[in-house]
């Protein structure tokens, strides 16, 4: 029953990963049918993050009261309604309407499934399963891209999408009763079931280290959102690559994250999770100063695929990590605040240098990416020492 369990939360992250690329693919579909400008898109992802980063921070609350497998399945049967909502929308005011259970339901399960993983499973599971993620991320485009080329519309894209949500939603349903058994080989004897009332936000940063591991999510998803939004203009207007070389160039970035996230499972079982996260700094430190050396294209490519293979193991040993740090009672809350402070650097880190390429230059991009590595070092250095 374990490893049927197992098979569940794969493909629960498989389909996690599913609908976070949907917009970007079949935004040029979108804005001219509706008429809207380009950079309205920039407002349906705003809402879906803030959507997400409330429901990251109820995380505690929810799963303290309905347990994880019953938030899972509530949360991707919200997220199945919202792709349906968005498969019928014409306008853009349904399109924000729709974010609004499109960011609710991704916050919770996502916190939550990490939780369950990190107190039941082993370390390389982490990995893996956000490799499965990566899956989902890569599939999403690919179906909407289909969808888009048999001229189905941008609508029926994310109809099939809402079709696989629910075959998954039924599943989770149907396996409730699993949820209540510990995963073999788990690594936390402490019950995550000692507390009765979820942490209070201002309980939650008062704990030792939290601050810390705030900022290391912050610092890690500035890290990844930025080089995935910029990266390709960096190349084009600094490097002169050309622009459809630029983005095939700039998905090297995510293949390099999807592979050493499989790498990375294997290689936990030799290094533990503070040994993981320092090797992923040290590698994308060697990408970003790749980057910033006076190489042509080629260079920068390697670059980013160091970038992408330093990202691959930080994300799932951090989360891993939570409940030895600070314990199984408190893991919950701590990584909804966690993969809030995620969503806070996506939001925010990129949009911060688009203005700097815009009043600045673009060619500070490694620049503005090996500042927030160091932050990220420097806070990471500091909770380990606590």
């Amino acid at each position: 029953m374990t490893g049927l369990l197992l098979a569940i939360i794969y493909l629960a992250f498989i389909s996690l990963g599913l609908p976070d690329a949907l917009l970007g693919s079949a935004w040029p579909s979108i804005y001219p049918q509706l008429n809207v400008p380009i950079s309205y898109a920039g407002i349906i992802s705003m809402i879906i993050a803030l959507g997400t980063i409330v429901s990251s921070l109820q995380s505690d609350r929810l799963t303290l009261k309905f347990g994880t497998g019953k938030v899972t399945a509530v949360s991707v049967g919200i997220t199945m309604a919202a792709l349906f909502g968005f498969s019928v929308s014409g306008s853009f005011m349904a399109l924000c309407l729709w974010a609004v259970p499109y960011g609710l339901g991704a916050g919770s399960v996502d916190a939550s499934l990490n939780n369950y993983v990190a107190l039941h499973y082993k370390s390389r599971h982490m990995s893996w399963l956000h490799c499965m993620w990566g899956i989902g991320a890569s599939a999403g485009p690919y179906i909407m891209g289909f969808a888009l080329t048999r001229q189905m519309g941008w609508n029926s894209g994310y109809r099939i999408i809402g079709i696989l949500q629910v075959i998954l939603t039924v599943i989770l349903f149907i396996s409730l009763p699993l949820w209540k058994e510990r995963g073999a080989g788990a690594e936390n004897s402490e019950s995550e079931e000692g507390r009765t009332e979820a942490l209070k936000f201002s309980d939650i940063v008062k704990v030792p280290g939290a601050l810390e591991i705030m900022l290391s999510f912050l610092c890690y998803c500035a890290i990844e959102q930025t080089t995935s939004l910029w990266a390709a203009s960096y190349l084009t207007l600094h490097k002169g690559v050309a622009a459809e070389t630029a983005a095939s160039y700039a998905s090297m970035f995510f293949i390099g994250i999807t592979v050493g996230r499989a790498l990375s499972g294997f290689i936990t079982m030799k290094l533990n999770n503070t040994q993981m996260v320092r090797l992923g700094q040290v590698l994308i430190a060697v990408g970003i100063i790749t980057m910033l050396l006076p190489l042509p294209g080629t260079g920068s490519l390697i670059g980013l695929i160091m970038i992408g293979l330093g990202c691959a193991p930080i994300y799932p040993c951090l989360i891993h990590s939570t409940p030895e740090r600070f314990g199984a009672d408190k893991s919950q809350a701590i990584i909804g605040v966690e993969m809030a402070s995620a969503y806070v650097g996506t939001c925010v880190m990129p949009p911060i240098f688009g203005l700097i390429a815009n009043y600045i230059n673009v060619n500070l991009f490694p620049v503005y990416l090996m500042l927030i590595l160091a932050v990220m070092i420097v806070v990471f250095q500091r909770l380990c020492r606590k």
